[in-house]
């Protein structure tokens, strides 16, 4: 089980490692893109963290799963962007902010659909449940 954290684990301190990264050490980026990355970045995450969720409990209730899942992201960002308020040169955003917790839903969607249209097979169920 501890196993199926390390991926979500990663992701978290890839983040945290970006963030902490000083502002004059950014490359400057075109308008929005900075947005597109973060959505990225916590789409990424939140793929990350339903994974790590243990399959029973995932399979029990996909919805609150989800909305779970969302919020571990939004609270995850929101620490992220307080963070980068100790940072030279960076400072906390509240579309950074909405920028992640879209990313993160978005993921949680298109999981939550493929779920209810049976996109995900019942052996690649069986192979994820036996992680």
């Amino acid at each position: 089980m501890i196993i199926r954290l390390l991926p979500m684990t990663l992701v978290m301190a890839i983040i945290f490692f970006l963030s902490n990264t000083p502002g004059k050490d950014l490359p400057s980026a075109i308008n929005g893109l900075d947005k597109i990355l973060h959505a990225i970045a916590y789409g990424t995450l939140a793929a990350s963290c339903l994974y790590g969720i243990h399959p029973a409990a995932r399979d029990k209730s996909s919805l609150r799963t989800g909305i779970a899942v969302v919020f571990f992201c939004f609270f995850y960002g929101m620490t992220d962007e307080f963070h980068q308020s100790f940072i030279p040169g960076r400072s906390p955003s509240w579309l950074d902010i909405a920028a992640d917790a879209t990313g993160a839903a978005l993921t949680v969607l298109v999981w939550h659909g493929w779920r209810a249209r049976g996109f995900i097979s019942r052996r690649l169920r069986k192979t994820m449940g036996s992680c």
